[in-house]
């Protein structure tokens, strides 16, 4: 070929083109001719070559070959938290317009629907564990945005209660390994789990009350709501910011279960949430959950305006200054054909965000998740794991990302390097750019200015009643009680006592911790309370006092906010 046809073959061969994905079709058990992986046919699936009926096998049998190796690697790596867990496949049909709050195109109308997929978990043990354990469940959403309203994928990233154990991405390690496996014995440790919270001086205080309130024992997925724990930021089609929480709320009502409860039915099923969800779905009895928010203004992120800092994880927003507000209506209407296909190849990532529409928080935390999960995906699944088919948009992708293992898309063309002054490139609409801020600030390793590390586990233990707050003494004291460290153990009911006096007392004498030295280990610690309030959360008197209070009264009055399921 000469150098002038060469040429005419590049020029000819250079176009634009989106990265298509095609699906093989579905296909069920029995329908049609066996086939290897390539779609040769097989005559025989029982008996591997060999000489004679009892003769040695061949090598040349590469059909027999292919289903052994492929057989061999039907594992990929389990989920580092998360691993237990289930799917379901349904809908959101959005109940308002909320586009003064944000250019989200599937939240700018009643009525409008999108596409989602649903995903309950269990954070800490590993994959086939029993899902009736007392722990945190993950409660992820991804929807799938019709082009129509926008296109993209959005993934709602949550959990089943409010609040989380710490407030920075540098400790999750630590937290994972403390509560995971004891790595000598190989079984859960209470020990190691208390005295990393122990050591956190506070920070897992509100969480911990939480966890061990009968919240932390669902009777199944479908009577649990979901929380966001971090602030998003909605941004408007004039830019405007407004930050934002979510929650999940079960249309089918909170049920949770006692310890002996839950004792019982892991005698009888590992698998009682699975079943359960499957079973209501099959049935037609569709759960349903909607979807609330609440919006904090901007000027409350100011220091000195709130007894606690609203981008601190370990917070809940207390409702008498954000209330919740309902928006739209998740609905799971199908269980998924594949569970391997679906629900351990779907891949969750809050950096799966809309620019321009909605936007991460600056909550350390959430900053951290934004690289992390990501980061395991590919580590788990592969660099293309957006292109499996319950990771793919239902809107066109069109970028310039090519090869790579399982690179399954169809691009032609020679032109993959994304500037160009003579191919058409595709258009960058300035909708989609992440919304304009001002930023500034000393760079530095520091904790934040307000901890608050007690407050507000001392106002969800006031919010309990009788009988749920005996059911915390007991829970807990069944974990802490196996703590041999009697430093660990005076600790943790110190942390307690500054929340409320009466909880640490009462924790204390379940646990046999000795009363003088806990409130002794109690007076070193800060509580991280603001000036201008006091140690229930209340301004004070005074100019600062009365400063507080004016902007408190301001945005919705006091502040002694309960935690509403």
């Amino acid at each position: 070929m000469g150098a002038t046809t060469m040429m005419a073959f590049a020029v000819a061969s250079t176009v634009a083109a989106a990265a298509i994905f095609t699906t093989a079709p579905a296909v069920a058990a029995g329908q049609g001719v066996h086939t290897s992986d390539f779609g040769t046919p097989v005559g025989d699936n029982t008996n591997s070559l060999s000489v004679g009926p009892s003769g040695p096998l061949l090598v040349e049998d590469g059909r027999t070959f292919e289903k052994l190796a492929r057989f061999n690697r039907e594992r990929i790596p389990e989920r580092v938290v998360h691993a237990r867990g289930v799917g379901a496949i349904g809908e959101f049909e959005a109940l308002s317009d909320e586009s003064a709050l944000t250019a989200a195109g599937f939240l700018g109308g009643a009525g409008r629907k999108t596409e989602v997929f649903t995903r309950f978990s269990n954070v800490v043990p590993p994959r086939g564990s029993p899902e009736a354990l007392r722990d945190v469940r993950g409660f992820s959403v991804k929807f799938r945005i019709p082009t129509r309203y926008g296109g993209g994928i959005w993934d709602l990233v949550g959990n089943s209660l409010d609040v989380f154990f710490i407030r920075d991405q540098i400790t999750f390690p630590d937290l994972v390994h403390a509560v995971n496996f004891d790595p000598v014995l190989n079984v859960p440790n209470p020990n190691r789990a208390f005295d990393f919270f122990g050591a956190l001086r506070g920070a897992a205080t509100n969480m911990l009350t939480t966890l061990y309130s009968d919240l932390g024992l669902p009777a199944n997925h479908r009577t649990m709501n979901g929380h966001s724990v971090h602030a998003y930021e909605f941004v408007n089609a004039r830019g405007k910011r407004s930050l934002v929480k979510f929650q999940w709320l079960s249309a089918q009502g909170i049920v949770n279960m006692s310890n002996e409860q839950a004792a019982a039915v892991r005698a009888e099923d590992f698998s009682h949430a699975t079943r359960d969800l499957y079973d209501a779905i099959n049935a037609g009895r569709f759960p349903k959950w909607n979807l609330q928010i609440q919006v904090l203004p901007q000027e409350l992120l100011k220091p000195g305006r709130l007894p606690f800092n609203p981008l601190d994880a370990t917070k809940f927003w207390p409702v008498d200054i954000a209330p919740f507000r309902t928006i739209g209506r998740m609905t799971l209407n199908k269980v998924p054909g594949n569970f391997y296909q679906q629900t351990e190849q779907v891949a969750f990532s809050p950096a799966n965000f809309l620019p321009g529409s909605v936007e991460p928080s600056d909550d350390a935390l959430l900053q951290g998740r934004l690289v992390s999960y990501a980061d395991t995906q590919r580590y788990r699944l592969g660099n293309a794991y957006a292109t499996l088919p319950v990771n793919r948009p239902v809107s066109p992708v069109r970028n310039y990302a090519q090869d790579g293992p399982l690179d399954t898309g169809s691009t032609t063309g020679d032109f993959n390097y994304g500037l160009s002054l003579v191919n058409e490139i595709f258009e960058t609409p300035d909708s989609a750019r992440f919304a304009r801020r001002r930023v500034c600030g000393v760079v530095a390793q520091a904790p934040i200015e307000v901890t608050a590390n007690f407050l507000q586990a001392g106002q969800r233990y006031e919010s309990f009643s009788d009988s749920d707050k005996d059911n915390l003494i007991s829970n807990l004291a069944a974990d802490l009680g196996a703590v041999t460290s009697d430093l660990v153990r005076n600790t943790m009911c110190s942390h307690f006592y500054l929340a409320n006096v009466e909880y640490g007392r009462r924790v204390a004498a379940a646990v046999n911790c000795n009363m003088r030295e806990v409130v002794r280990i109690a007076a070193t610690l800060d509580t991280g309370l603001p000036d201008g309030f006091d140690a229930a959360g209340v301004p004070k008197g005074g100019a600062a006092g009365a400063k507080a209070a004016a902007k408190l009264e301001k945005k919705g009055g006091k502040m002694a906010g309960a935690y509403e399921a």
